[in-house]
């Protein structure tokens, strides 16, 4: 009698027992390509030996120490390698365990700031639909993501939403890219006007959007106005790389590719690749300087912050990604698969954009091509679309939603970075397939949705 709460009661779940490079090997032998990283985790693959080696030796020194007592050598030495590495500004390092954790401790970090500076009045962050920032209360009610949140909503702070920066399904086609970055930019000084400035503790925002709508990456200029919204009124900007960052659009912090610097910065995922939970906030000078010069502490913290085997294994990729050049991978090969699903979907009656940077693309699907519109939520289609690609050998992160929350469907794609051309080949044919085959399938009152169908 099994007893793991498992993600999904009614779900037999194969069983993993081996990692192979990009494949993830079950009891039965049966390999999967990852084509997701798991959830853009896995960026290394799952059995590097750089990496295993490095939590072993550190496994032999010290596994643990509590942070109240002690530093460690792997934080430090983890915490400078990224500051070295980080935007403008940021010189500080708050380790955690994993994404949510990542921002809880920013909002949190964030709102002591302007007590510790005489602004007590600031208790509002504003942030965007159709975002996610993690499953913890704080984290959830800064997210956008209206299916995670809806069972919540009483538990839930505060928090206001503006539109998000979506222009494949937003930009009216008369309007220019620039224009429509503004205008949607606009949206975050019309909502602190709104809330009043003085109130304002900052905005969070994913730099390019992750798994609730699949990729969705800023036009030119919006974040650039973004900041200087931000800088005009005192309210610290956050930006969430826990999914996007670390290497996975093509650059180490997908802000590098915006130009600007933002005051917290999380990341977690691509951090340490899986090999042990981690996650991060790097912090701006002006944030900790302030907390230095008051409480002197931050009140706040987990039993596992700093933790040194995770840090070593976080080291350890790290320096495994510029040794072994990934980043470089990352680009060519993140750009050899979108030519390659452009290939196969670029005349797909069901597929309406193929979008993302780096090894980070999402696939979003539609009933009808020429009207966008979605099939209906309750098909299913990303789920079922996730079971065809599993059945074939082939691992994709699927995503309901896309549009407001309710409709629309994506795939996402964020393999490892170690991904060789062939892989990439396999990729393209295999989500073909698979996505082929779930429509076939779709039940009869679904199929009646789709142009042609019989």
């Amino acid at each position: 009698m099994p007893h793991v709460f498992h993600r999904h009661t009614r779900h037999t779940y194969p069983l993993a027992v081996k990692g192979d490079g990009v494949y993830v090997v079950d009891s039965e032998g049966k390999r999967y390509l990852d084509a997701s990283g798991g959830a853009a985790v896995s960026c290394l693959g799952h059995s590097h030996p750089v990496v295993i080696q490095a939590i072993k030796d550190q496994l032999d020194k010290l596994p643990y120490a509590h942070t109240s007592f002690f530093t460690n050598t792997p934080s430090e030495s983890l915490a400078e390698h990224l500051i070295e590495r980080a935007p403008e500004g940021l010189e500080r390092v708050y380790f955690v365990s994993g994404g949510s954790e990542a921002n809880e401790s920013a909002m949190k970090l964030a709102r002591q700031y302007f007590v510790e500076i005489g602004q007590p009045q600031r208790r509002r962050f504003i942030a965007r639909w159709q975002s996610y920032h993690g499953n913890t209360l704080g984290a959830l009610a800064a997210g956008g993501n209206r299916a995670r949140r809806d069972m919540f909503e009483p538990l839930l702070i505060d928090v206001s939403h503006i539109p998000p920066c979506f222009a494949f399904r937003e930009k009216p086609s008369q309007e220019s890219e620039e224009d429509y970055g503004r205008r949607v930019a606009d949206e975050l000084e019309a909502e602190i006007l709104n809330q009043g400035p003085e109130t304002v503790i900052g905005f969070i925002a994913e730099t390019v959007v992750g798994a609730t709508s699949g990729a969705v990456t800023p036009v030119p200029g919006y974040f650039k106005r973004i900041r200087e919204i931000c800088d005009k009124y005192g309210v610290l900007l956050i930006l969430d790389e826990v999914m996007c960052g670390m290497g996975r659009t093509g650059s180490l912090f997908a802000c590098e590719q915006e130009g600007i610097a933002p005051d917290l910065l999380t990341c977690a995922k691509g951090l340490g690749a899986g090999y042990q939970a981690i996650g991060a906030c790097l912090v701006s000078g002006n944030i900790y300087d302030a907390v230095s010069a008051g409480t002197g502490f931050f009140q706040h913290g987990f039993t596992y912050i700093g933790h040194p085997t995770s840090c070593a294994a976080a080291l350890a990729v790290q320096q495994v990604m510029e040794r072994e050049g990934l980043l470089e991978n990352v680009r060519r090969q993140g750009g050899r698969l979108r030519e390659l699903l452009i290939g196969r979907f670029g005349h797909h009656p069901h597929v309406a954009d193929i979008r993302g940077r780096g090894l980070f693309i999402g696939v979003e699907l539609v009933a009808d091509r020429e009207t966008l519109e979605p099939f209906a939520p309750a098909a299913r289609l990303h789920a079922r679309i996730k079971s065809q690609a599993m059945a074939r050998g082939l691992m994709c992160y699927p995503g309901g939603g896309t549009l407001d929350g309710t409709r629309g469907d994506h795939i996402l794609l964020a393999p490892p970075f170690i991904v060789q051309d062939e892989h990439v080949e396999h990729i393209a044919k295999v989500l073909g397939e698979a996505v082929d085959a779930a429509i076939a399938d779709l039940p009869e009152e679904y199929r009646a949705r789709v142009p042609g169908a019989e």
